[in-house]
């Protein structure tokens, strides 16, 4: 009787572990959509685009030296855990007249790690504003066009993040200048999202080879 509850067991518990991921994968395996067709960033020549790209969208501002704490958070903590990932990209968008302090911004960061998925675009205020006002959020600009919080924008240009976020109910969001949201929250919505594109990728290959 024991050795039959043994085998049981062991039969069984595997088929339930399956069904409980299988489950979870369906229930859990999308990050919700808070705003829909955001709108591009204002790229003079269209080198950069956040069309067909899973990307981290930030505002870094004029005073970029002040914003350097968040970008190296952001860099260290998500971009190098996942820039190997195909059609990842961090986007930042700052205003004209940075040039000379990002590229040393730049500099310093690819000390770190291969820097050729961190993109910066230089706009005017007037563009900064339209493209933060198009995220749809409930966060501000600071006057310099900066802001700590990143976004994350799929390949068809929605807004993802949280509607059910334990601390703030719809997260639109994540502050770099915390380590422990970046480590806590936003890990684990990158991840999702590049699961699900992922997933959506196998199942077209699968479809096609029927």
């Amino acid at each position: 009787m024991k050795k039959t509850f043994v085998l049981a067991v062991l039969f069984i518990l595997p088929i339930v572990a399956y069904l409980f991921f299988l489950s979870g994968t369906n229930n859990f395996g999308k990050l919700p959509t808070l705003t829909e067709n955001v709108g591009d960033v204002p790229s003079a020549d269209g080198s950069v685009s956040l069309r067909d790209k899973i990307t981290v969208l930030g505002f870094l501002g004029r005073d970029v030296q002040l914003k350097k704490g968040n970008a190296f958070n952001l860099n260290q903590k998500i971009y190098k855990r996942f820039y190997k990932f195909k059609d990842f990209q961090f986007v930042m968008v700052v205003p004209k007249g940075t040039q000379d302090v990002v590229g040393q911004m730049k500099g310093q960061l690819g000390n770190l790690v291969d820097i050729s998925k961190w993109h910066f675009v230089y706009a005017n205020e007037g563009q900064i504003d339209a493209l933060f006002a198009a995220l749809k959020t409930d966060l501000t600009l600071e006057a310099d066009r900066s802001t700590p919080y990143v976004f994350i924008i799929d390949k068809d240009l929605n807004l993802r993040g949280r509607t059910d976020d334990e601390d703030e109910g719809t997260k639109y969001g994540f502050n770099t200048s915390s380590v422990a949201e970046l480590n806590n929250k936003m890990e684990d919505d990158v991840k999702i999202i590049l699961a699900e594109y992922r997933l959506a990728l196998k199942k077209n290959n699968a479809e096609r080879e029927k």
